[in-house]
């Protein structure tokens, strides 16, 4: 229904950037977003550890439970229902702009550098601190084995989004 409503809202946008703001919608921290706006995290019943853990405002949880929302109201009623109420809740969000603003550095980095043909990018996790339900990730991108970046992040994917932001942010000059 996002590709659908995408396809119809921007018409003339290339098919690429359409597909790269459809993954920025529906990725984890997004959906997470929308069950937070929706108060998803007062109704969502979780055992004593993972209450305790801080689970209740965890993306991975709040993004599922989102996820399950849409496909119970798809069972339960139809496809109209799910159409109204992505209508009210997410699509206010992208007609904001919301989702323009959010950039995929990884493969934003990824396009930059190989404009001229491959090149091998790699990102290395540099260490891992914190308890497991709580763990921060620093990561490192590395071209050609020389790092060019650095990030920290609660999952390794997002530690690996602010390397190669940090990457992109310092210039592709001081990266190669």
């Amino acid at each position: 229904m996002i590709s659908e409503y995408l396809y119809k809202k921007y018409p003339k946008k290339p098919e690429g950037d359409l597909s790269k703001l459809r993954a920025m919608i529906v990725r984890e921290e997004s959906l997470a977003g929308f069950a937070r706006d929706c108060q998803f995290d007062q109704f969502i019943k979780l055992g004593k550890g993972e209450e305790k853990s801080g689970g209740r405002n965890r993306d991975t949880i709040l993004g599922d439970a989102f996820e399950a929302f849409l496909g119970a109201l798809l069972l339960d009623k139809d496809v109209a229902k799910v159409k109204e109420f992505i209508y009210q809740v997410m699509i206010p969000k992208v007609e904001a702009g919301e989702f323009e603003m959010i950039t995929d550095y990884k493969t934003h980095l990824q396009e930059l550098l190989q404009v001229n043909g491959d090149v091998a990018i790699r990102y290395q996790v540099i260490s891992e601190t914190g308890p497991a339900h709580d763990k921060v990730f620093d990561v490192e991108v590395l071209v050609e084995g020389k790092s060019i970046g650095q990030g920290q992040g609660r999952s390794k994917k997002l530690a690996e989004q602010e390397a190669a932001k940090n990457a992109v942010e310092k210039g592709l000059d001081s990266c190669i």
